[in-house]
């Protein structure tokens, strides 16, 4: 009993400034997740034939981000016509923290079409080529085109994609 006394006196005193004010020790307050309407994307960067760096850029207040994109083949001019693709995650998904002007990233990876010209799939499917990718993230999807001008050209409908870092 003595030493819980103590302790509480000993906490008590610490708690005391100058003018007999109390004050609580600083909590920091939960950073809310990101909005899609407080991010902007950068753009596709091809980093190979077969991946390319999705990143977005937060533009409002700190925020978190968590998980994985969702990504689809865009409609051509119809948003009726995009294609979903099934994403397969690669790695663990931790939570980011965005300040403002901060940056996250994925790495999709696709199932490449091989050959020259119109090229073909090892599975014997007919390759699919998109002038651009919608990808889902926080709740917008950004519509984006290769970094390098050309054409997103896969064989099958999965694509696997980093967690966000």
């Amino acid at each position: 009993m003595r030493v819980t006394r103590k302790a509480a006196a000993l906490g008590a005193a610490t708690a005391v400034l100058a003018g007999g004010l109390l004050v609580a020790p600083a909590v920091a307050a939960p950073v809310a997740a990101c909005t899609g309407e407080q991010l902007s994307a950068t753009g596709a960067e091809r980093t190979d034939s077969a991946r390319v760096r999705f990143t977005v850029v937060n533009e409002g207040p700190a925020c978190t981000l968590r998980g994985f994109p969702t990504v689809a083949l865009s409609g051509q001019g119809s948003p009726d016509r995009n294609a979903p693709l099934r994403v397969v995650p690669r790695g663990e998904a931790r939570t980011v923290q965005l300040p403002e002007g901060g940056r996250a990233s994925t790495v999709l990876t696709f199932t490449p079409v091989l050959g020259e010209a119109d090229g073909y799939c090892a599975s014997g499917a007919d390759p699919t080529v998109a002038p651009s990718l919608v990808v889902g993230v926080a709740g917008m999807g950004f519509q984006v085109a290769p970094s390098d001008g050309g054409q997103f050209a896969l064989c099958g409908n999965t694509v696997r994609a980093t967690a966000f870092r």
